[in-house]
């Protein structure tokens, strides 16, 4: 990441952040819904802020925390690979900030894809608008250089408080629609599920023709009379009048029967 945030003398970059501490009222901007205390109420919200803190300076993300809740940011807008806010300071016209997060290489596409696929019913959940918390260590920006901020502001600090505000409704947009942590990685979620469910490479035996296939299994053959009780049958017999001889052969007859079936 530059070097705008990088300061040897905090001193001096307390006091050039005081020098632009005035801001012009906004009128229906857009404010942050969290007033006090962290913002961020889901997971993923969370880590992203927790990776700007480990970049930026805190002091600067907490003067951009009250922008965004005093709603100094007029509008702002998500595209792959950015966040970018108009934010209103101390000059007539709105300044241009940008929250930067470095879009997934094919490489790294390529290993959320595999990701999903391996992961029973992932890909069930990332359709319904669900992004499940497995998935952060290949979405969330942890390496330097996947994380900036940038603005037209004069202030020279790294990020300047116009840039955090964004970065906090950022963090506020994702509580609310966890998807847009791909949209910020440059990933389209129908890109991501045809990725899923693309056919495995056809291995030239798609009848599988050449598959052996296992022995089928031996059944013992047990006659049906066997587990009757055969005076049952008899008695059923001889109950129409049928004489001795026409049992005999009737029962005969049956097992033979019983054996053509199997």
């Amino acid at each position: 990441m530059a070097g705008r945030g990088e300061r040897s003398d905090g001193a001096f970059q307390r006091s050039s952040s005081r020098k632009y501490d005035g801001s012009r009222p906004v009128a229906h901007g857009v404010e942050a819904r969290t007033k006090r205390g962290a913002i961020g109420r889901s997971w993923w919200s969370k880590e992203l802020i927790a990776a700007m803190e480990q970049a930026a300076d805190k002091g600067r993300l907490t003067r951009g925390r009250a922008y965004a809740r005093s709603g100094q940011v007029v509008s702002m807008r998500l595209e792959p690979g950015a966040a970018i806010g108009d934010v209103q300071g101390s000059q007539l016209r709105p300044f241009t900030s940008t929250v930067t997060v470095r879009t997934l290489s094919e490489e790294a596409v390529g290993e959320l894809i595999e990701q999903v696929r391996s992961s029973p019913g992932l890909l069930a959940r990332v359709a319904g608008g669900v992004l499940p918390e497995e998935l952060g260590p290949l979405l969330l920006p942890r390496r330097a250089g996947e994380l900036d901020f940038d603005c037209t502001c004069p202030d020279d600090g790294w990020p300047c408080k116009h840039a955090a505000a964004v970065a906090f409704l950022l963090a506020e947009h994702v509580d609310e629609n966890p998807l847009s942590v791909l949209t910020l990685r440059g990933v389209d979620l129908s890109m991501l599920i045809g990725g899923v469910e693309e056919e495995a490479p056809d291995d030239g035996d798609f009848y599988g023709e050449e598959t052996e296939l296992p022995e089928l299994p031996v059944e013992r053959f047990r006659p049906a009379l066997d587990d009757l009780d055969p005076m049952l049958l008899r008695r059923a017999l001889r109950a129409g009048g049928t004489d001795e001889a026409v049992v005999i052969r009737g029962m005969s007859d049956l097992e033979d029967l019983y054996r053509r079936l199997r």
